[in-house]
């Protein structure tokens, strides 16, 4: 990939008066802003419709889209909510907005049925002759003990309509700009999935996903997904992976493959645990599962989440097919074991880089933090930050525009990608981190107001000043 930078920004996250953002006009307003400032790449975490939480990371379809995320058409402004303009407020949103959509699919609907050759109807019915899925399923392939209300099922097509036609309209037009969109593809699916409803044969109940102890967590990350039985998908050619992952390219233009770790060793824990310490690693598929998409799918613009545990035979795997690691650079100067190669000096050309990811703090928060939580102390803090200072060329003692620095520094490391929250562009503290690993509630929520997207600093001189434009 071409040297570039770029920005992590959920579009729940963009500003708007209905209460969370979406795929509307303020979404085209931040490709012009990145577009005008230099920047190649837009990030997004997984866009599938959320679940428990609110976690894009638990959806109900590893296939479908984010109703939340549509731009409705039809909106009364009589009956539209004083929404907080710097989080999703979701208890009311989700019903406020799923109301709204129910009206403009009546509304299109009705319209529909008057005209002779509805204009509406030609699109609908092209994009219902294709396999578009609900967890993997075709809507002519719905499961025949599941006997859902025939309207719920027009209403769901209409929605996955809708959001393809959004979708694919906005990533036209950021990559007539030269901008690419990076997707997120979780390893792993909800438990309450229309993906397990659909495939149960392809799934163990009896354990569930998660992560030893480490930086995020002293006791680890109970995840609780099912876990694979990789055995089963290998013996089908893997098509299901194929399919999700064909599914995820026509929608971004490389994605980041969560956790990649788990595909060549899993932390499985025995199900009903309640946390991830008394786990076990289980091998994975390896390196077949990645041979079985490339034969089928071509080259594959993945960026490989290596971080955590990371073994030689995971970075075999990433560089048998040339996949960008990640480095993150609030990991650098602590006690972690990757701490060495977080540090740019360390870094390879093919890498993506990072001031932190969604599960950090933001960098002035981390920079604030004083410790006392559950993983580190406040000396442990003290002497990262000390280090942080001599290896950042700050001053001993003071007040420092910390994320400056590091959003500079990764600007004129060699890393071909690198990409910055929006919270660190802003330099918001840990009041708008986006979410707390082990926290189930409570996260997915912040927003950019339009304050802050008026005032946005500008990337375009250092941007081109690092040869990433």
């Amino acid at each position: 990939m071409d040297r570039a930078s770029g920005i992590l920004l959920h579009p729940t996250s963009l500003p708007g008066p209905y209460g969370v953002g979406d795929l509307g006009p303020e979404a085209y307003r931040f490709a012009d802003w990145l577009s005008a400032e230099g920047q190649r790449i837009w990030q997004v975490l997984p866009v599938g419709p959320v679940g428990y939480g609110e976690s894009p990371y638990a959806s109900f379809s590893a296939f479908a889209g984010n109703p939340l995320l549509l731009a409705v058409d039809d909106i009364d402004a009589r009956d539209l909510p004083v929404f907080p303009a710097d989080h999703v407020d979701y208890e009311r949103v989700v019903p406020w907005k799923m109301a709204a959509l129910r009206r403009s699919f009546h509304r299109k609907s009705h319209a529909a049925a008057r005209e002779d050759r509805p204009a509406w109807l030609e699109p609908f019915a092209r994009f219902m002759a294709l396999k578009v899925a609900n967890g993997g399923v075709a809507w002519r392939d719905w499961n025949p003990k599941v006997q859902p209300d025939p309207e719920e099922i027009e209403f769901q097509k209409f929605l996955q309509l809708e959001f393809t036609r959004q979708w694919c309209a906005l990533k036209g037009y950021c990559n007539a700009r030269g901008i690419r969109i990076m997707g997120d593809v979780p390893i792993y699916v909800a438990m309450d999935s229309a993906d397990v409803w659909s495939h149960p044969d392809l799934f163990r109940f009896d354990v569930v996903s998660g992560v030893p102890p480490d930086y995020f967590s002293a006791t680890g990350q109970l995840w609780g997904n099912p876990i694979y039985r990789w055995d089963r998908m290998e013996a089908g050619g893997f098509s299901w992976w194929i399919d999700r992952m064909r599914a995820a390219f026509e929608i971004f233009d490389f994605v980041r493959m969560d956790h990649f770790r788990g595909f060549e060793a899993y932390w499985e824990v025995p199900a009903g645990d309640p946390t991830a310490e008394r786990g076990r690693w289980v091998k994975g598929p390896g390196a077949k599962l990645f041979r079985a998409l490339e034969s089928a799918l071509g080259p594959l613009p993945i960026v490989a989440e290596n971080l955590g545990v990371i073994t030689p035979e995971v970075e075999a795997i990433r560089d048998e097919f040339n996949f960008p690691g990640m480095a993150v650079l609030q990991f650098a100067f602590g006690s972690d074991p990757q701490a060495p190669t977080f540090q740019p000096h360390n870094y390879p050309r093919n890498l993506a880089a990072y001031t932190g990811t969604h599960d950090n703090d933001t960098v002035i928060g981390w920079w604030r933090s004083e410790g006392g939580d559950s993983t580190r102390s406040a000396a442990e803090i003290a002497r990262e930050k000390q280090k942080a200072r001599d290896y950042l060329g700050l001053p001993p003692s003071g007040d420092v525009p910390i994320h400056q620095v590091m959003i500079r520094t990764l600007l004129a490391s060699v890393a071909d990608i690198v990409v910055f929250p929006m919270q660190d562009i802003l330099g918001l503290g840990a009041e708008a981190r986006m979410n707390t690993p082990s926290i189930a509630s409570g996260n997915w929520r912040w927003r950019m107001t339009p304050a802050q997207f008026a005032a946005l600093p500008t990337l375009a001189r250092m941007a081109e000043l690092y040869g990433r434009v």
